[in-house]
């Protein structure tokens, strides 16, 4: 996280001749100096009060994107919004980044060509173009919503290099029966059940760790994915059926765990990741270029392959709308455009 401007504050100076206090701030970077001509210190205070208050008068309100620096706008996002993100743990890493690079510049210095050094500079330090787009498009929400808090006049556009196409690998039923295998043992039970509620929801990984049996109603066969109190983002969670499937390995799961504990865990324990564990038993499986996100568009596929109409499958994956499930999974439905085949293969009447 990047660290916060700490403003203006009281620094001792030595002298040769005794010492005095002096009043230090930062300005775009770079430090500055007043001096009070006191070696008191309620003297200097009264002064920094001062001075505090003179700045306070001259920034009060709405600033110019000129006056604001990346880094306070990105420790305000996150101390304010970042809770409400679905995936905070890759916010903070897309923070971080940001912060080396953007840090001590001002929101004014967000331009198209600063943006394109950017994504040379993560290139650079071994990112792929995605990961610099995507940590943009973070830097983007960042800069709204200190807008919308007020503290800008303006809102400052962000360019980012386009997103690629979303991977089309998903496991034929074959491969996901020899990854289940893979996942079985007494030591892997976690991986093997995050496995299961992954292929047979479509629910994202973050949002199967951070799964409590509060969540599960295993009578009404309803699975909430939703943590009590969560607010709703873009990336929305849905309460779905327990598929048959899965009702088994829930209920053994659930007699090994506690009324409000987490659904996976490890020797009494939340599971935090499971990249590492599923990572080996892909090896193991051998699966390549398969991860845990790989079991969500497994699940969507299966669902397309299916028949399912996607405005269903949409409210199935917690997607807002349909046009983008359609978009990624309309190759699986194997009547998608049949009715237009079968009509400009129709005979005209007159």
């Amino acid at each position: 996280m990047p660290k916060r401007n700490p403003g203006a504050r009281l620094e001792w100076r030595d002298d040769r001749g005794g010492g005095t206090w002096e009043i230090q701030w930062t300005e775009r970077g770079s430090r500055k100096r007043r001096g009070t001509g006191t070696a008191e210190r309620a003297e200097a205070e009264k002064q920094l009060i001062e001075f505090l208050q003179a700045k306070h008068r001259d920034t009060i309100g709405p600033c110019d994107p000129a006056q604001r620096l990346i880094g306070d706008v990105l420790a305000d996002y996150v101390g304010e919004h970042g809770e409400h993100v679905a995936a905070r743990e890759t916010l903070g890493y897309c923070v971080q980044a940001l912060a080396r690079f953007w840090g001590e510049r001002s929101v004014r210095d967000v331009r198209e060509g600063t943006c394109r050094a950017y994504v040379a500079h993560r290139e650079k330090a071994g990112a792929k173009a995605t990961t610099a787009a995507r940590e943009l498009a973070a830097l983007g929400a960042a800069i709204r919503h200190d807008w919308r808090a007020g503290r800008l006049t303006e809102m400052v556009p962000i360019w980012k290099p386009p997103m690629a196409e979303p991977k089309d690998r998903w496991l034929t039923r074959k491969e996901a029966a020899n990854l289940l295998r893979q996942c079985r043992g007494y030591d892997r039970r976690h991986l093997a059940l995050f496995a299961r509620i992954a292929l047979h929801t479509g629910a994202r990984a973050e949002a199967i760790l951070s799964l409590r049996w509060p969540q599960i109603d295993l009578d009404r066969k309803l699975i909430d994915f939703n943590p009590p109190g969560k607010e709703r983002t873009a990336k929305w969670r849905p309460i779905i059926p327990i598929p048959d499937r899965l009702m088994v390995p829930l209920r053994a799961a659930r007699r090994r765990g506690t009324d409000l504990g987490p659904v996976l865990a490890f020797r009494g324990k939340a599971v935090e990741s499971i990249k590492t564990a599923f990572s080996k038993a892909c090896q193991r499986a051998g699966l390549d270029d398969v991860t845990p996100h790989t079991l969500r568009h497994t699940c969507a596929s299966w669902l397309a392959q299916s028949g399912v109409p996607f405005p269903v499958i949409a409210r199935y994956l917690g997607h807002a709308g349909s046009r983008r499930t359609e978009r990624i999974y309309a190759h699986h439905a194997p009547d998608y455009l049949k009715a237009a085949t079968d009509a400009i293969g129709r005979r005209t009447v007159r």
